[in-house]
């Protein structure tokens, strides 16, 4: 299977493609980043955008698109920003008829790290590992956009429902009273019981 992680964003938009093997080896294809200039009107910055994400489809040809979900506690102006942005890629992927699954932030950090409230340095890390890469990919937007694949692909092998209400957020909700500290034995126990209900 080849993904497509999207992490959004008006000035900068990361990408990462990854591929996984039959054996559940995941391997890092390309990532990279989208920039717009400040300078430029929305509208040709939303273009460019499309534009962008078209010729990533065209060339790496993913079979599902994993993308962040809007996050609200951010400043107001930065969220519209993001969702500008992130409209303009949405509408490219249903354009091309893919898979199009959501994650929020802390579901990708306890994917990755087993905790909720990972710092990105943390994350990189991960990403670094998972993917075997030989230095943290560059910039920290295909950082993350690689890390959403990454997410995706390990809530697939263990939920084949795998959606926007993921079992990773059903796990963060449920213990977040008690703590978001989770090891990845836990994680994968709790979203194989899920699956067999």
């Amino acid at each position: 299977m080849i993904v497509l992680g999207i992490d959004p964003g008006l000035e900068t938009t990361g990408w990462g493609v990854i591929k996984s093997s039959e054996r559940e080896k995941i391997f890092p294809v390309a990532y990279g980043a989208i920039r717009t200039a400040s300078k430029e009107t929305l509208i040709l910055r939303l273009k460019n955008i499309n534009a962008a994400v078209q010729a990533i489809l065209d060339k790496y040809q993913p079979q599902v698109v994993a993308i962040e979900q809007l996050f609200f506690l951010k400043r107001a102006a930065s969220v519209a920003q993001v969702g500008q942005a992130r409209g303009a890629i949405v509408l490219t992927i249903a354009q091309n008829n893919l898979p199009l699954f959501e994650y929020n932030p802390r579901s990708v950090k306890i994917a990755l790290t087993g905790y909720g409230s990972a710092d990105k340095q943390q994350m990189q890390r991960m990403v670094k590992a998972a993917l075997g890469l030989k230095e943290i990919p560059q910039p920290d937007d295909a950082a993350d956009a690689l890390a959403m694949a990454v997410c995706h692909i390990n809530s697939i092998k263990y939920n084949s429902t795998a959606s926007s209400n993921n079992l990773l957020s059903v796990l963060y909700k449920k213990n977040r009273a008690k703590s978001d500290r989770f090891s990845q034995v836990q994680i994968i126990e709790y979203l194989k019981k899920a699956k067999a209900k």
